[in-house]
């Protein structure tokens, strides 16, 4: 009980911690921005100031977070998507190879596809609402749950599988009861890379066609030189890319516990 106390207040010192240098990091790199923007006298259509985007924040606010709202539900229903028919399609190439077989070099190829050359495709089929920005995201970050959680499942322990040979298990036990818990932790390297890259896909799809959202914003901040704007909008999303990381991570952490105490 002690030994479990310690290890606790242990991990919350780390994350006071931890916190504290990102708000240094950030104070820092607001500061030497502030200054860079003085010195150099850069126009502010071209560099605005902390100071100006702030006050574009705080007067914008319920504009900016009823569109950051439109991103976030594309990104969080992107990921969900993603990180779930990624994770599906790893079990099944696994448990068949031949379907492996044939399903691998397409999903390999369509990796290939530059994000821009597709974005359109989706916006003239699914229209300029949620469904083309949500498909965008899936196929952002699917590739990358199905690599990492079926190399994980490839690379069970040969020990492990032959425990189970012993035990007379089925495919579909050994599957079950020994690849799926051992290849857990790969499964949280891709929810982990799944959680930064979603937002890049409803952005992208946002870019190409969209009738509100954070790259929406910018779009047409850009286009009447309200770079204020713009940054108000950049600095939201990448809140909202952090926090999505935050949450992703206390979500590994349900799924591989140890890894919490060991690392």
């Amino acid at each position: 009980m002690k030994t479990a106390l310690l290890a606790r207040a242990s991990r919350s010192s780390a994350q006071i911690r931890h916190l504290l240098e990102v708000l240094l990091i950030a104070l820092v790199f607001v500061t030497a921005w502030h200054f860079f923007v003085i010195l150099s006298e850069v126009p502010p259509y071209m560099l605005p100031g902390p100071k100006a985007v702030f006050e574009r924040l705080v007067s914008q606010w319920a504009f900016l977070m009823g569109h950051a709202y439109i991103t976030a539900v594309e990104t969080l229903l992107g990921f969900v998507i993603g990180v779930s028919a990624g994770a599906f399609l790893a079990i099944v190439m696994a448990f068949s190879p031949l379907l492996c077989r044939v399903i691998q070099p397409p999903i390999t190829a369509s990796q290939s596809l530059p994000v821009f050359a597709i974005a359109p495709l989706l916006v003239l089929w699914f229209g300029f609402g949620l469904g083309s920005k949500i498909i965008m995201a899936v196929l952002v970050i699917f590739f990358s749950v199905t690599s990492t959680f079926h190399d994980g499942l490839r690379r069970t322990s040969p020990e492990l599988l032959d425990l189970g040979g012993l035990h007379r298990l089925s495919r579909w036990q050994i599957l079950r009861f020994i690849r799926i818990p051992a290849a857990m932790p790969s499964l949280a390297s891709g929810i982990r890379i799944a959680a930064v890259f979603a937002p890049i896909g409803a952005i992208v799809g946002e870019w190409v066609g969209a009738k509100g959202g954070l790259a929406f914003i910018m779009l047409q901040s850009n286009a009447r030189m309200q770079t204020a704007t713009m940054f108000a909008a950049l600095l939201i999303l990448a809140v909202m890319v952090l926090l999505l990381r935050y949450m992703a991570e206390k979500l590994t952490r349900l799924i591989v516990p140890w890894q919490d105490i060991t690392n």
